[in-house]
């Protein structure tokens, strides 16, 4: 109640002086991020001596609000963004609050669905005060000519929906579902009256797989959510359990047990395919779905884990390229059922593939222990041990494909087919290109799997040979080895205190120490020597590792607001999570920002997708740097 009077006393006092004092000036620029994504920034200039509230200050003050016109043009993603408020006692208000001096700097992202250009408007709340008075809460309108979308392919999505198209196939290369395919196109063609009904029927039955298995991916995307499904892949917990799943998985596709769902879930299905009809028909799928639960299981598994760190439509995209490759053969077969007599017979070769994949799974399995393992930086798991593993699990495979290696499950080996021996080159061929890793060899073919080099015994490679040099040999405060042997800074403060010294461009690298395009960069883009040399000569590179769990001191632990939702920064990694979502809009690694000594934004922040390249990343440096050095 003192704090209501105080400010009613504060806004009779000095309300004509508010038309005098105009002590902040706003900005209004935008920015296109991608095809159907701008980032809205909003510039607070701020006079001397004066102050600007945060949007999430505490009590008293009128925090600074955002509001936007609703529009079918466009959606907002995540809340509005801001920098790293000072945290100071408010003589105004007798409190601890949260506010900007000199410059503050908002960004809000939006995803543009017009296919035309559009008026975005809105308006700013926000009050200002300084030492000694607060001047009433101000409303600024804000207005915005988008462009509309260009509409393009995301490349991301059709990598995925390709992967799970492959496993798809690879799925229905198993004894659970193989098997399935001239039985089910049989009893089509001979259930129905016509053969054009045959047709309609393996049509929809094949339609009744797609709707099954997409309603498995809508149903994982609506239970935890895009921010839940991404932050999964840096849990520990998650990453251990699943590879004691794929470990699981794995055994049974060896031949050790059998996984089966419940039989009364088969037999009521079954019942009910009895029906006929467009029901039947349904059931029918939903009986192939569960039947072939066993070998289709571990596939489906491990790719909802890779696909869910795609946010919402990566588990539903992934299940819509993985049903579509088994039903496709069932319908085509339905139209063609001569094609069945072309089909090779069920036999010792569909086991085959299942072991197959079973080494696959326990292969697959370690990268999800190293995801761990790197994330609680134990150094249980180092880049050696993982390619040793990774070395003698194909090495096995291969052995198996050239009849060497048998299960009990197996059929004798007559002979060796062709297709056998060319998967057995590959895999052998696989292991000894692993072997040189053991000794510092970078491996980019793999590097999205194993750790990255400077987690190893030997971060320099044997003998430090002169590929895995450490450019900068001398020692300054605050840095560590880095990715290709460069030295970065691990805290924001200490780099931007570093490039101020020395006059160069800050590059922020949202990073995580289980992200796999993260390492993927680093291999395949900064390993360049152009750009390699950039990084190491022009800039001075912060990695700020989201998914570290190293805990800040109590007193530097606070509860903060994160796209509306309160979150608790108690570790390293929430610190430099926060800091990017509230600062950029964003939450997905890698993610990198070039910066003047100022902190102000050179150039538009790049990402994996769209600058995963040597050409287009060197580009974006060049640009940042000819701005920053004019």
């Amino acid at each position: 109640m003192k704090k209501i009077l105080f400010l009613t006393f504060i806004f009779c006092v000095f309300f004509a002086n508010a038309q005098i004092f105009n002590p902040v000036k706003w900005e209004f620029t935008q920015e296109k991020i991608s095809d159907n994504e701008v980032d809205l920034y909003f510039k607070a200039s701020i006079d001397s001596g004066w102050y600007l509230y945060s949007q999430f200050t505490g009590d008293g003050p009128i925090a600074t609000e955002f509001t936007f016109g609703e529009s079918k043009d466009y959606d907002l993603i995540n809340k509005v963004a801001e920098g790293i408020p000072l945290e100071e006692f408010d003589p105004n208000f007798d409190a601890v609050l949260t506010y900007f001096k000199n410059e503050a700097i908002f960004t809000q992202r939006i995803k543009v669905n017009s296919s035309e250009n559009f008026i975005l408007n809105g308006e700013v709340y926000f009050m200002t005060c300084d030492a000694g008075q607060c001047l009433p809460p101000e409303a600024i309108e804000f207005s915005f000519e988008v462009a509309k979308s260009d509409n393009a392919s995301n490349f991301s999505i059709w990598r995925l929906f390709f992967i799970a198209f492959l496993s798809g196939f690879a799925a229905l290369l198993t004894p659970c579902v193989f098997p399935m395919i001239p039985m089910t196109v049989s009893f089509f063609t001979k259930q129905s009256k016509t053969k054009s009904q045959g047709i309609l029927n393996a049509i929809i039955y094949g339609i009744s797989i797609i709707v099954i298995y997409v309603a498995l991916g809508v149903g994982v995307s609506s239970v935890f959510g895009a921010d839940a499904l991404n932050n999964m892949a840096t849990n520990v917990y998650f990453n251990i359990g699943f590879f004691l799943l794929l470990v699981i998985f794995g055994a049974s596709f060896l031949g050790a047990f059998e996984i089966q769902l419940p039989s009364s879930w088969a037999n009521k299905t079954d019942k009910a395919s009895d029906k006929g009809g467009l029901i039947g028909i349904f059931f029918m799928a939903f009986t192939l779905a569960l039947v072939s639960f066993s070998c289709t299981g571990p596939i489906v598994g491990t790719l909802l884990v890779e696909a869910a760190t795609g946010g919402y439509m990566g588990p539903i995209i992934g299940m819509l390229g993985f049903s579509l490759a088994i039903a496709l053969p069932f319908a085509l077969f339905a139209a063609f059922p001569g094609w069945l007599n072309s089909l090779p017979q069920s036999g010792g070769w569909l086991n085959s593939v299942k072991v197959t994949l079973g080494f696959l799974e326990i292969a697959l399995a370690f990268k999800f222990l190293s995801n761990a393992d790197l994330v609680m930086q134990t150094h249980l798991l180092e880049r050696e041990l993982f390619i040793a593993i990774w070395i003698v699990i194909f090495g096995l495979l291969t052995m198996y494909l050239l009849g060497f290696l048998k299960f009990a499950h197996d059929s004798s080996l007559q002979h060796l087919s062709v297709s056998r021996l060319f998967a057995a080159v590959l895999t052998g061929t696989l292991t000894i290109y692993m072997i040189p890793g053991m000794w510092g060899a970078p491996l980019k073919i793999i590097n999205a799997f194993p750790p990255p080099m400077q987690y190893s015994e030997s971060p320099k490679g044997v003998g430090a040979t002169a590929s895995h040099e450490v450019f900068n040999d001398h020692s300054v405060s605050g840095q560590h080895a880095g990715p290709q042997g460069l030295m970065v800074f691990h805290d924001y403060n200490e780099g931007l205190a570093y490039a101020r010294k020395m006059k160069k461009p800050l590059m922020l690298d949202f990073t995580g120490h289980a992200c796999v395009n993260c390492r993927k960069m680093e291999e395949q883009v900064w390993s360049d020597l152009d750009v390699k040399n950039i990084l190491r000569d022009d800039l001075v590179v912060v990695s700020l590792y989201v998914d570290e769990r190293i805990d800040l001191p109590e007193n530097e632990q606070y509860i903060t607001t994160m796209a509306g939702k309160k979150k608790k920064v108690k570790t390293t990694g929430d610190k430099w999570m926060v800091f990017q979502a509230n600062k950029y809009g964003t939450n997905s690694q890698p993610y990198y920002v070039l910066l003047d000594n100022n902190e102000n934004q050179l150039n538009e922040a790049a990402n994996y997708q769209d600058y995963g390249s040597v050409d287009l990343f060197q580009d974006w440096l060049t640009r940042g740097l000819t701005k920053f050095n004019n």
